[in-house]
């Protein structure tokens, strides 16, 4: 019977001197977990790891204070998944979540979810398969192993003019990338204006852009950016305004016809489901980018693929937030349209596995057990330090 012996948390700094249109990077820290269990694999015991994705900070106190002590306090039996004598990801989560009240989900969807991928790293090791395998073979599907990726970054920096943005994301494009995304929202529309001509400019047919306003705008801003945006052949407009304002969302269709993003700062089916009945998105067009690692783990994002089928939207047109190997091997097994990708920042966290190229926009994830965190020698030095 394989049983979770000990979960340990350590916060780490991922503190860059970036900033997008509401906050700076300078103070980012971010939760390193490793889920310690009894089951021996070549002679040593098999552990889970996880953490948080950026833009949200550690969460050792919760993790530390309520969650953790919740699983490994718990009777092993009730953990279990008696059909594959495994770890159950869904009983781990439910005595996460005992005694905590629905709404309001705060810091604590980032908490939980951080364990959720380290449960779900430990129970595809345990399984001895790739976990994007696991969960094609548990939805009776395909798994697909090539996964489109797009660059993420543009981002506002202290002397950072149109000639070095257009360096990046030429060097974005060298490394195989056909999507990039660049900030918006932190100087004026005109300026704006002329850093995203600079950037079309510079990747001309080769690759198409995407924007993000990380949710600066209220209705009227917003409006303003989409009737200059619409001029541009861009691959999204990524939230305009708070994520909550389903109905400024709504709104923004009225004046942009492309296809526009969110969704990475909801923390809950519910708050999906929301968005869905509310926001006005378009899913012949639109993405969904809502993040496993900050919005309770997979467990919840399961129920969220559940409401999206039932609301006649397609995994497909979900991109995950977040640049990490979690949201990699969903996209794998279940079918997404593909994941983030951070070249250059928030590392050792961000990224592939060692030797994983980009090609025409796409990578082929590797046959690691687990997420696959092992493959990648900078990340897992980190993660066997907490665990050793």
């Amino acid at each position: 019977m394989p049983r979770i012996v000990e979960i340990r948390e350590v916060t780490k700094p991922i503190s860059s001197p970036i900033r997008n249109a509401y906050i700076d990077f300078s103070k980012m820290t971010s939760s390193l977990v490793a889920v310690i269990t009894d089951v021996i694999r070549d002679g040593k015991p098999v552990v889970g790891y996880g953490f948080n994705s950026n833009g949200r900070y550690g969460q050792g106190g919760l993790i530390r204070e309520r969650f953790a002590d919740r699983i490994t306090g718990a009777d092993p039996q009730t953990l279990l998944d008696e059909a594959s004598d495994n770890i159950s990801p869904e009983k781990v989560w439910a005595a996460m979540m005992t005694n905590e009240k629905p709404g309001g989900h705060g810091e604590r969807s980032v908490a939980v979810g951080t364990i959720d991928m380290a449960v779900w790293d430990a129970v595809a090791k345990i399984a001895g398969k790739p976990l994007f395998r696991l969960l094609a073979e548990r939805a009776g599907r395909e798994a697909n192993p090539k996964v489109f990726v797009y660059a993420a970054g543009g981002y506002y920096y202290p002397g950072k003019d149109n000639s070095a943005l257009r360096q990046e994301m030429r060097g974005y494009l060298n490394r195989g990338y056909n999507v990039v995304k660049m900030k918006i929202g932190g100087a004026s529309v005109d300026d704006d204006a002329s850093r995203i001509e600079a950037v079309l400019e510079e990747i001309g047919s080769q690759a198409q852009l995407a924007v993000d306003a990380n949710g600066r705008f209220d209705l009227e801003t917003a409006i303003a950016y989409a009737k200059m945006l619409r001029q541009f052949p861009l691959f999204w407009y990524e939230e305009a305004g708070d994520p909550l304002d389903y109905q400024l969302q709504a709104a923004l269709a009225e004046f942009y016809p492309g296809a526009m993003a969110t969704g990475e700062n909801l923390f809950s089916m519910q708050d999906a489901r929301n968005l869905i009945r509310h926001g006005g998105m378009r899913s012949d067009r639109d993405w969904l980018q809502f993040d496993c690692a900050l919005s309770y783990g997979l467990v919840e994002y399961l129920r969220t693929l559940d409401m999206l089928k039932a609301h006649g939207w397609s995994p497909s047109r979900c991109i995950p937030h977040g640049g990490h190997q979690m949201s990699l091997n969903i996209a794998a097994g279940l079918g997404l349209g593909g994941n983030e990708s951070y070249p250059d920042l928030f590392q050792p966290y961000g990224g592939f596995p060692d030797g994983v190229k980009v090609e025409d926009g796409h990578i082929m994830m590797p046959d690691i057990p687990g997420i696959g965190f092992e493959g990648k020698s900078d990340l897992i030095r980190e993660m066997h330090a907490l665990a050793a």
